[in-house]
């Protein structure tokens, strides 16, 4: 077995493939390590029940970006995005619904059953939302330049900046800048004033994050979510053929069809390092791979603080990293179901199980679900965000049963009556069980099994730490030239040869594959 490569990514997510292409497509003879018997890292499917096939942990597709897309001829190695066509929000007690569709005049008479001066509202909202997601997408796919170094090329780069969003006109610069730092509900109810619309359109802001609709920062999360985008539809988004594991799978294939390598089951205890300088890998087995170039698209504490000896970095990044807020706030409950359930609110079955169902009737109630957790609780009535992805893609179920993917705010990672058991876990999948039935009364009846996961088990199963999906959270202290620590957010490390290209860096987490591309794009440019 060959031991020598002129590059090794850590981790199989999709960031690292997205980096191994790009590096393999440079010419570099690439290896891909991942500690798991299957590539995706957290954007895997896996059968978890007989014949039953889930996205474990994520469970859509929006944030992918499209130049990753057209560079790497994604669909030519079998990229498949199914578009989600709805979203249905019961009220609280589930017998009415908020529905939006791609009918965009159906979807206003909706909201006009709400509220007349919100379906008046909704255009000028989209359109606003819109512009920032096209201006701010911008950012996506540059380096974050450094405004404290004064170098001239971060310099060059403020100032590019600067002009392109001197494009916006002077109420975009207005909005802009509330995104920048307004709650997520504060923002949305400057436009809207029924509940079940404000709700949901708050309920973006608070993904992931371990933040109430109505902390300051969320308003950015929602824009973050806002900028989805499916052949040039902002706002859209969909479901991979196969689950977010079926994405992975096409990243593998378009890797290994630039010549990377990938091995499984091969976990790497440490980066090797000789006079400041990366010399390779070394394996959980002991074994040693050497490369010139090594890329970690783990989570900053895994690539800074476990995988590096102590000794080879400067004390300011370290203490940095240690302050990096990880902390997980999301679960995930995935149901195996005998039938499809109904919808109180609209009984029968139909396309509108093909969308997402947004368990988010109030602000009110979502705000107290972040109560429970900021005391150290799991939500005793969560926020639970669904899809049924055997209404998508019926091979994720045998014929006539179904799965269902529930995202759920909030599960802290750390409890204050002491660790996540079996018994708290077992207590929490009820508490989702039980939101779910106050719009899906028949729910219960139809289970067959279900999966349970705290963001301890995320954080057992794939290394993530404290569970993380985003591997750390997305507020303004830890964005852009601070992601994940101030002066080391350009994908370099202290140590040549030894790159980032995970989550934690900019421009975020979420299905997004940018750090990869950017990460191993700096990493090229520093090789020749």
């Amino acid at each position: 077995m060959n031991n020598h490569y002129d590059a090794i990514v850590i981790g199989g997510g999709h960031n690292g493939l997205v980096a191994a292409a790009y590096l393999a497509r440079a010419g570099k003879k690439t290896l891909v390590l991942e500690k798991r018997y299957l590539v995706g890292g957290a954007s895997v499917t896996e059968e978890v029940f007989p014949g039953f096939k889930f996205t474990v942990f994520s469970y859509v597709v929006s944030l992918f970006r499209p130049e990753i897309i057209r560079e790497l001829n994604l669909p030519a190695h079998g990229l498949t995005i199914l578009p989600l066509e709805s979203t249905l929000t019961p009220t609280l007690d589930g017998r009415d619904c908020l529905y939006r569709d791609g009918d965009h005049y159906r979807t206003l008479r909706d909201i006009a059953r709400f509220s007349r001066r919100d379906a008046d509202t909704y255009d000028e909202y989209a359109r606003n939302m819109y512009f920032m997601a096209k201006a701010v997408r911008y950012i996506l796919n540059i380096i974050p330049p450094d405004p404290t170094t004064f170098h001239p090329k971060d310099m060059m780069g403020l100032i590019d900046m600067a002009r392109h969003f001197l494009g916006l006109n002077q109420e975009q610069l207005y909005i802009l800048a509330k995104l920048m730092t307004m709650s997520a509900a504060d923002f949305v109810e400057q436009w809207f004033e029924s509940e079940p619309l404000k709700a949901t359109l708050s309920a973006s802001g608070i993904i992931g994050t371990f933040l109430g609709p109505r902390s300051p920062g969320t308003a950015y999360v929602l824009l973050h979510h806002y900028m989805g985008e499916i052949d040039g539809a902002y706002r859209a988004w969909g479901f991979h053929k196969g689950g977010t594991g079926g994405l992975a799978q096409t990243l593998a294939r378009a890797a290994e069809a630039q010549g990377a390598e990938i091995r499984c089951n091969t976990g790497v205890s440490k980066v090797l390092v000789k006079n400041g300088r990366t010399t390779g890998v070394v394996l959980d087995n002991g074994d040693e791979i050497t490369a010139p170039l090594v890329l970690s698209s783990l989570d900053p504490k895994q690539t800074f603080l476990n995988l590096v000896e102590p000794g080879q970095l400067p004390d300011d990044l370290v203490g940095a990293v240690r302050r990096f807020q990880t902390f997980g706030s999301s679960g995930k409950v995935n149901l195996a179901l005998d039938r499809l359930p109904e919808l109180a609110c609209r009984p029968g079955a139909g396309r509108h199980l093909a969308g997402a169902v947004s368990m988010s009737p109030d602000l009110e109630t979502i705000e107290r679900a972040y109560d429970d957790a900021k005391y150290g609780n799991f939500s005793k009535r969560p926020y639970v965000d669904v899809i049924i992805p055997s209404m998508i893609d019926p091979d994720m179920a045998p014929p006539g049963k179904h799965v269902m993917s529930c995202f759920v705010q909030y599960a802290p990672y750390k409890l204050a009556d002491g660790p996540w058991t079996d018994e708290k876990r077992e207590a929490f999948g009820d508490a989702v069980v039980d939101v779910l039935e106050s719009a899906f009364p028949d729910i219960k009846d139809v289970i067959l099994h279900r999966q349970v996961l705290t963001p301890v088990d995320v954080e057992r199963m794939t290394g993530i730490t404290e569970g993380n999906i985003f591997h750390g959270e997305l507020n303004l202290s830890q964005l852009f030239f601070l992601r994940p620590a101030a002066g080391y957010a350009k994908y370099r490390t202290p140590i040549k040869g030894y790159y980032q290209c995970g989550s934690g860096t900019h421009p975020g987490g979420g299905i997004m594959g940018a750090p990869g591309r950017l990460g191993a794009l700096e990493a090229l440019k520093d090789a020749g």
